[in-house]
């Protein structure tokens, strides 16, 4: 991918100090196109300038011809997020492009960081639109049946921003709870003792038979999903480009092996063979 621009001029000279364009935060799902929301394409289709690391370009083929790509290496966050600022200012549309959800763990909450900071005189002109993404972590769900049946939680495993001691209170609180947990980053090249440690901690809270989803590179051709249990599980065969995803105390897979669910408290219910008392109490509580 080329980068078109590589310096942006202050918006009083450009296109005659027009007014700032629309800022579109976009998610893209895992990468096939067949899990792009129709108001992603919409977003994609109207800006004429796109900013993103180069995979996520890539990813989007032929829906980019014609666009302006600004490509940004892993690492240049900061600056992928200015410069879609800065186009934005000046009056073009622009797309900032994250894979999966832009508002987890992705791009959303830093352009509204500078906009809460440097570019705050600019914030009450600017249109800013968030375009949702299916995330990694309802994808791998989705591949297995049923795990975030019931309260869940995403814990990123990544102390880059965070520290370890923050991120260890939230697996304790996660295991006390409960709660099924999703690893978001479990390792990187620099990390690779996070998810064993990880592991370690739910141990203590769940049976070592809990059900895990170890989900890579989904919606892609190179997809692989596997489910083992929390025991078995080997961080060793994680990379950063997987999810993972541990059950509650109550998760279960079925006996052929290929599908994960975590129950509700239907069962009681259910072996009653009667309806529920108020059939309006099932539908109140779906989001």
């Amino acid at each position: 991918m080329t980068d078109a621009v590589n310096t942006v001029t202050d918006a009083t000279h450009t296109n005659g100090g027009s007014l700032p364009g629309t800022l579109y935060l976009v998610g893209i799902g895992p990468g096939d196109h067949a899990y792009l929301a129709p108001a992603a394409k919409k977003a994609l289709s109207d800006a004429s300038d796109w900013v993103a690391y180069g995979l996520y370009l890539d990813l989007l083929g032929e829906l980019g011809e014609g666009k302006q790509h600004h490509d940004r290496p892993l690492g240049e966050e900061i600056e992928r997020a200015r410069l879609a600022l800065r186009l934005a200012i000046e009056g073009k549309s622009t797309a900032l492009i994250s894979s999966g959800d832009i508002g987890i763990y992705a791009m959303a909450t830093l352009v509204f960081e500078l906009l809460d900071g440097e570019f705050s005189a600019q914030a009450s002109q600017l249109a800013v639109e968030v375009v949702p993404g299916i995330s990694a972590v309802q994808m791998a769900a989705a591949r297995t049946g049923a795990p975030l049946g019931h309260d869940f939680c995403t814990i990123s495993l990544s102390d880059l921003l965070t520290p370890w001691e923050t991120i260890e209170a939230r697996l304790h609180a996660a295991g006390q709870g409960d709660f099924v947990t999703a690893f978001y980053n479990p390792v990187s090249r620099q990390r690779d003792w996070q998810l064993a440690r990880a592991q370690q901690i739910l141990l203590g809270y769940r049976p070592a038979t809990t059900p895990v989803v170890v989900a890579r590179n989904l919606g892609r051709s190179d997809e692989q999903v596997r489910i083992t249990t929390l025991a078995e599980l080997v961080p060793a065969e994680v990379d950063m480009l997987t999810l993972v995803l541990v059950g509650n105390s109550e998760s279960r897979t079925l006996e052929n092996g290929r599908w994960v669910y975590t129950p509700r408290g239907y069962r009681k219910k259910l072996s009653a063979n009667r309806p529920l008392a108020n059939p309006h109490d099932a539908a109140e509580e779906t989001p």
